[in-house]
């Protein structure tokens, strides 16, 4: 199932461009820094690097396998591994009505 963003919840990345985005993930820290903002009911919130890019991908075209085939050159963890996680965020995400399956 194709897994898609709820379409009322604003969002930002909050890293642009590559330069600025190659020295953000460089850095030791990089997993506990905001990389993209979500606005709900006035309420922000932010994800890091890996969550912002699933919530990224995840725009109806892909499901859970093309949202990992799409993240795991960026990671250096086994597959396996990656699509559990993947899957808990994904599933974190449904609950809290900013995702669902298409």
């Amino acid at each position: 199932m194709k897994i898609a963003r709820n379409e009322e919840i604003f969002f930002r990345r909050e890293i642009e461009g590559d330069e600025e985005l190659n020295e953000f993930l460089k850095d030791e820290e990089a997993s506990d820094k905001g990389y993209l903002t979500i606005i709900e009911s006035g309420t922000m919130h932010q994800l890091n690097y890996l969550g912002g890019r699933i919530f990224e991908l995840s725009d109806g075209t892909r499901d859970l396998n093309g949202i990992v085939e799409e993240l795991k050159e960026d990671f250096d963890i086994d597959e396996e591994s990656l699509k559990s996680d993947v899957q808990g965020f994904i599933e974190d995400l449904i609950e809290r009505g900013w995702l669902s399956y298409g």
